[in-house]
């Protein structure tokens, strides 16, 4: 049986070409399949599509989230309620194309747990692939684990890496993180990109900036490493230059005594202060949300 999750937000006008064109995808692989399609409470009517479709196909199953949760959650959902032995997950705007599932399911017959979809040419413009990179290579550097922008989501799992994800109790939810963290064999095939049909993307520079803080503090300390780094760097230049302006004095190179260097000092110093205390404050609120210990999200209606 193979399961495809979606994550649905803002994808009124094209629900239903999506589930057409996953039940031909499906139907040439397996007649035992099920599309689960996840609203994550969009300002439209996405949840009356997925309920029409529901009607007209059984294969066919809703869920609704109480509020707007953000998409990774919206895929958590989803794989909770799975049943399939291989789990696609893919976005609904059509970018990902249904027809490249059966090139997911030939590659993962040769042994692979998880198989990922690589966009050899992304569809979207200079500027937002140019910026996807930048986000990808930063967050890897923090992480500690590769990112390529040329994947995201869109690709087909096996059941238990499903399991080792769903798992996974931490209140960040980032799925390609999460694929790479619990390992198992692994592979990407290229598939076509399209272009997208209606709108524009949700995740804008500050969506972009904030998931990129909530990820790396979710699964890398390195922020906190590197205010070690930083301090010893400060303290071997403040004991160089200590050094340097008492010889100075010693040798009769200083002549008035002024205050300039001392505020340019205390300025600094007070800066680095205050960007640690900053950081480490982070991770005490992320370690508050998290002992609170809150579902990752609200299921309001289902649909079977």
């Amino acid at each position: 049986m193979i399961s495809s999750v979606i994550p649905v937000y803002k994808a009124e006008p094209i629900i239903d070409e999506l589930v057409e064109r996953l039940i031909l995808s499906m139907e040439s692989i397996t007649s035992d399949f099920e599309i689960i399609l996840v609203d994550d409470c969009g300002p439209d009517n996405s949840w009356q599509k997925i309920e029409e479709n529901c009607r007209k196909d059984s294969r066919v199953r809703g869920i609704k989230l109480s509020r707007n949760f953000g998409q990774h959650y919206a895929i958590s959902a989803g794989l909770d309620n799975a049943l399939g032995d291989w789990i696609v997950v893919m976005d609904c705007d059509l970018q990902d194309q249904p027809e490249e599932i059966i090139k997911l399911y030939s590659k993962i017959q040769e042994g692979y747990d998880i198989v990922l979809a690589e966009r050899f040419e992304r569809k979207d413009s200079f500027l937002k692939r140019l910026g996807s990179s930048i986000f990808y290579k930063f967050l890897s550097y923090l992480t500690g684990n590769k990112q390529d922008a040329s994947v995201a989501n869109f690709g087909m799992y096996s059941k238990k890496v499903i399991t080792a994800i769903c798992s996974m109790k931490e209140t960040i939810r980032y799925f390609p993180t999460m694929v790479n963290w619990v390992g198992f064999k692994k592979t990407t095939v290229a598939v076509n990109h399209a272009e997208r049909k209606i709108g524009s993307s949700s995740y804008n520079l500050k969506k972009l900036l904030n998931l990129g803080v909530d990820i790396i503090l979710a699964y890398s300390d390195k922020p906190l490493r590197l205010t070690i780094k930083l301090g010893l760097l400060v303290s071997s230049l403040s004991f160089i230059t200590g050094l340097f302006y008492i010889v100075k004095w010693l040798s009769g190179g200083i002549k008035v005594l002024g205050y300039t260097s001392l505020i340019l000092a205390i300025c600094f110093f007070s800066g680095c202060i205050i960007a640690i205390l900053g950081i480490v404050g982070l991770y005490i609120g992320k370690i508050f949300e998290g002992v609170k210990n809150r579902p990752h999200y609200i299921i309001d209606k289902k649909y079977d």
